[in-house]
C-alpha cells in the first residue's frame, strides 16, 4: 500500500513538472519527462510493484539470492584455478600412430635441417659443425652490414 501511494506521488510530481516544461515552450522535454512520469503508475496498475515488495520482505527470497551467489563464487574460484593450472594436471599428448606400420614421425629437434624430416639418417659426407661455427652465418650478415 505504502509502495503504491509513493509511485502515485513520484508520477504526479514528473506530471506536474512535465506540465512546467510544456509552459516554457520545451515540448519535446516535457513528453519525454510525462513519459518517465507515468512509468511507477503503469508498474503499480500492472501488478510488478506489489510482486516486487514482496519479493523484498521475504526472508526466504534473499537466503535464495545469497545461494545464487555463492553458487556463482564457486563457478568463478574454479575457473580461476583452473586457468592457473593448480587444478588437474594436464594429461601428456598422445603419441601418434604409425601409419600402416612404418615409422612414426615424432618430434623433431630444433636445429634440424629439412632432410632430417624425413626420418633417415644424415649423409656420410657432411661434416659435423663445430660449437665456435653457430654463429658464423650471423657474424657475416652483421659484417656485411658494417656492423
Amino acid at each position: 500500500m505504502l509502495a503504491e501511494t509513493i509511485c502515485s506521488a513520484v508520477s504526479a510530481a514528473g506530471l506536474g513538472i512535465a506540465a512546467l516544461t510544456a509552459y516554457r515552450k520545451r515540448f519535446l522535454a516535457a513528453t519525454r519527462i510525462a513519459a518517465y512520469s507515468l512509468v511507477p503508475v503503469g508498474l503499480v496498475m500492472t501488478g510488478v510493484v506489489q510482486w516486487l515488495s514482496g519479493i523484498v520482505f521475504k526472508p526466504t527470497v534473499w537466503i535464495g539470492f545469497g545461494v545464487l551467489g555463492l553458487a556463482w563464487l564457486l563457478f568463478l574460484t574454479t575457473r580461476a584455478v583452473e586457468r592457473r593450472g593448480l587444478g588437474a594436471r594436464e594429461k601428456p599428448a598422445k603419441e601418434p600412430k604409425a601409419a600402416q606400420g612404418g615409422p612414426a614421425r615424432g618430434a623433431v629437434a630444433p636445429g634440424a635441417s629439412a632432410p632430417s624430416l624425413g626420418g633417415g639418417a644424415p649423409p656420410r659426407s657432411a661434416p659435423a659443425a663445430a660449437p665456435g661455427d653457430d654463429f658464423s652465418d650471423i657474424e657475416a650478415i652483421l659484417k656485411k652490414h658494417g656492423i
